[in-house]
């Protein structure tokens, strides 16, 4: 399949691209786009076939459901069959934004899309290209993030192209994502909102307009469920050498461990900041993947750092925890699924891999 691309400027010229990008998804093709979180492999949403293409596309399961992107605010009144006091608040606060809420879904969203599910998730971007796109499409557009299933979500188009040339008809390119992180998912069908996946809306950010907000158990590793939600059940973000993640007291010990890396013949990567960076052992089998002082810019970037370990091969990755207050839930969230929740903590003194499995080998060394 011929992949056309279009560099999209945020002038009057984008026309064109648009106008022919909307023709080839309503011929029933993928299209991928950029949003503020990080780009989408676009299908019309109410077309069965389409929306299969998007799956092979990715590799992905067809039990994980699809989020439905709308271009306007009342375009969600077919979708649902009715909106709640709770979404209602969400869409006046956060819409459009990295934002997703789960509603009871309208007949016209098809099994495949919902995966058979009787919820369907809705999110308006608030990304100028991505409304550009579903406006010149003229339907809903079914997207999940531009990547083969389970390894980071692509902030740029150019690792869209890395994964998707070839297996999609079209990708638009809009520049770099802004959050860097795909958007909260809140299900509003529950008693409480429950935040099924942490993003650029936080926790805090929900409770100060909904009052209670809960999250849901998955995120802790639970995996006796249904997802309602992307990103809840398989191991995603994942680049394709090992990672362990380390949390609380553990961290201190990164240094530590990239030595008895170092001393058992390996290449390291870390991930860590940039002043845990300074006190990394200096060798050239440490392969540094770093970030700045906040965790805001962590969020733009981490999946573009957890993608250079790809291009720079280590033979086992080693990642810095952070706090889980504001945006790092999110973070902590995407680096224990790539992580595979192979999580390293410091208990009484002594390094544990959670879940009572064995440390690798170099660590105990």
């Amino acid at each position: 399949m011929e992949t056309k691309y279009w560099k999209l400027t945020g002038t009057p010229a984008d026309a064109a691209a648009y106008a022919e990008a909307g023709a080839l998804v309503r011929a029933g093709e993928v299209v991928a786009f950029p949003t503020e979180t990080v780009y989408g492999l676009g299908a019309n949403a109410l077309n069965p076939e389409a929306v299969v293409k998007i799956f092979a596309a990715k590799g992905r399961p067809q039990d994980n459901p699809l989020i439905v992107h709308i271009a306007r605010k009342e375009d969600i009144a077919a979708l649902t069959t009715g909106l709640n006091a709770n979404a209602r608040k969400i869409m006046e606060h956060f819409m459009p934004g990295p934002l997703t809420i789960i509603v009871p879904k309208a007949e016209i969203i098809p099994d495949v899309t919902s995966a058979g599910l009787d919820t369907v998730g809705v999110r308006f971007p608030s990304n100028k290209y991505a409304q550009d796109f579903i406006l010149a499409c003229g339907c809903p557009i079914a997207a999940p993030s531009a990547n083969i299933s389970g390894r980071p979500s692509p902030t740029n188009a150019q690792d869209v192209l890395e994964d998707m040339q070839g297996k999609v008809a079209g990708i638009l390119d809009g520049g770099s994502c802004g959050v860097g992180l795909e958007s909260t998912v809140v299900d509003t069908t529950s008693p409480v909102p429950t935040i099924c996946r942490p993003g650029g809306v936080t926790y805090e950010m929900l409770t100060e307009v909904l009052g209670a907000v809960e999250i849901d158990p998955a995120l802790l590793g639970d995996k006796n469920f249904k997802p309602i939600a992307p990103g809840m059940k398989y191991r995603h973000y994942a680049p394709k050498e090992p990672v362990y993640l380390l949390e609380g007291d553990a961290v201190d010990c990164l240094p530590t461990l990239v030595s008895k890396a170092l001393a058992a013949g390996l290449k390291v990567g870390v991930l860590c900041d940039s002043e845990m960076s300074e006190t990394l052992p200096h060798d050239e089998h440490v392969l540094l993947s770093c970030w700045g002082a906040s965790r805001e810019a962590l969020a733009a970037d981490l999946f573009y750092l957890l993608r250079d370990f790809d291009r720079t091969r280590p033979d086992v990755i080693l990642a810095q925890g952070v706090g889980e207050d504001g945006i790092g839930l999110a973070i902590m969230n995407r680096l224990r699924k790539a992580a595979g929740y192979q999580i390293i903590t410091l208990e009484n003194g002594v390094l544990k891999l959670k879940g009572d499995k064995q440390l690798p080998a170099f660590m105990i060394q």
